[in-house]
């Protein structure tokens, strides 16, 4: 008898479940809940949704809604459910969470092929192959199993994470490439700020919005290296010039002169899409971050992939560690998915537990593995999160800024994005049974 054991049943966890079922895998599928919830927690039932409702917006021009379409091409049962508990939020799509995570649970446990274990992991199994799916709140005697299988090194628990930017929003009529006295090989892009422009951004930055922390988010220490970006602001009206917008070894090309502070941006990618800003971690709301950052000269119009966060989050080093198939390099039985993996995001974290599933499935059968090509939105974000040139890994979600740029130049931003979606979604029609 083929066999699979599953480890969480979040969406991650319920996804790869499923879809070792439908390919007629026996699933062991290991539970905590209800002998433990985690301080996050308080339903009973698996795929609990904690922090919101919103499953981000359906059209699929845009990357959350293409993910979603291509899941569905997949049989996801996240989003089957979804589609059944939805409720009016105008373009997106938002779920009754009660109703969501009670019809997972009951597919799952109604499932023949999956037996639903309620236990504690503290250990892996040593005769199965195993998909590992536990969350970013993982602790205890797993974590430490996982931490001794990857080394303790390349699982963190704290997400400190700089916002990114797409390379082509960035204004480089304005901002230029170098780095500090000519050392290296120009690989910052630095924007320049004189004694005003710094002066105005500082008053903007200390005085912004701060996002509330959970109780269980909060660290419990904050390391300098991590310190939010307007934390170190409010030290002082020169911390942060001293600090990351230090601009010592730099000349802007338009003065000629040192500037009075720079934001350095640091390539996220190999292609070089996209950017993050060097030291900027942050507690500030989205509409905040936004708002304040643009106010950096070249990044006025910027396009933010990603907004900056620092909350709790168990996630391994997974460029470092993964295969493309979401197996670990040196044990291709383990495989890993949901946000212990690296992604973020809850449609995200289903998504790569449907290849994980998908993958572990193949494994135990002798096939190939399926490795979804990198212009569609579920390879191009495994893709990302398994590269081996992403250096200071912090989670990723979907985004088109991780999707290979076209052939053809489309300067409308409407345009661009179906284009993509629709190069992704032509090869699922060619390639994927649908259901």
């Amino acid at each position: 008898m083929k066999k699979v054991t599953v480890i969480g049943a979040g969406l991650a966890g319920c996804e790869a479940a499923w879809q070792l079922s439908r390919r007629g895998i026996q699933v062991d599928l290991i539970e905590m809940k209800p002998l433990k919830m985690s301080p996050a927690h308080r339903n009973p039932c698996f795929a609990e949704l904690v922090c919101s409702n919103s499953l981000k917006a359906a059209r699929i021009d845009s990357a959350a809604g293409l993910l979603k379409e291509e899941m569905r091409k997949f049989g996801s049962v996240c989003l089957e459910a979804a589609q059944s508990s939805s409720v009016a939020a105008g373009g997106a799509l938002a779920v009754d969470r009660n109703i969501f995570s009670k019809l997972i649970t009951e597919k799952i446990k109604s499932d023949p092929n999956i037996t639903v274990k309620n236990e504690i992991a503290t250990d892996l199994p040593d005769d199965s192959v195993t998909v590992i799916a536990t969350g970013p709140l993982t602790d205890g005697a797993l974590a430490e199993k996982i931490a001794q299988l990857t080394g303790s090194e390349n699982l963190s628990f704290y997400d400190a994470a700089a916002p990114i930017v797409t390379a082509e929003s960035i204004n480089h009529t304005i901002a230029f490439s170098a780095s500090r006295y000519g050392r290296g090989t120009d690989d910052y892009i630095n924007c320049p700020m004189n004694k005003e422009e710094y002066e105005a951004f500082h008053s903007e930055l200390v005085n912004a919005q701060i996002a509330p922390l959970k109780e269980f988010d909060k660290p419990v220490t904050v390391y300098e290296g991590c310190m939010p970006i307007e934390i170190l602001a409010k030290r002082g009206k020169d911390s942060i010039r001293f600090g990351p917008l230090k601009p010592v070894g730099l000349i802007d090309p338009r003065t000629n002169h040192r500037p009075w502070a720079v934001v350095q941006l640091r390539k996220e990618n190999a292609e070089g899409t996209l950017y993050n800003l060097v030291g900027f971690q942050t507690n500030l709301k989205f509409p905040e971050q936004k708002r304040v950052f643009s106010m950096i000269p070249g990044l006025e119009k910027a396009e933010f992939m990603r907004y900056g966060v620092m909350h709790r989050n168990s996630f391994i080093n997974s460029p470092k560690l993964l295969n493309r198939n979401l197996s670990l390099k040196g044990c291709e039985k383990i495989f890993f998915a949901g946000q212990i993996s690296g992604v973020e995001g809850y449609m995200e974290s289903a998504a790569s537990g449907i290849i994980a599933g998908i993958n572990a499935a193949k494994y135990v059968l002798g096939e190939k593995a399926l490795i979804l090509p990198e212009f569609t939105m579920i390879g191009a974000l495994l893709n990302y999160i398994c590269d081996e040139t992403v250096e200071n890994f912090q989670p990723m979600g979907a985004n088109f800024g991780v999707i290979p740029p076209l052939d053809v130049k489309i300067k409308d931003k409407k345009e661009r994005y179906a284009a993509l979606a629709n190069r992704s979604l032509e090869w699922f029609d060619e390639n994927i049974k649908e259901g």
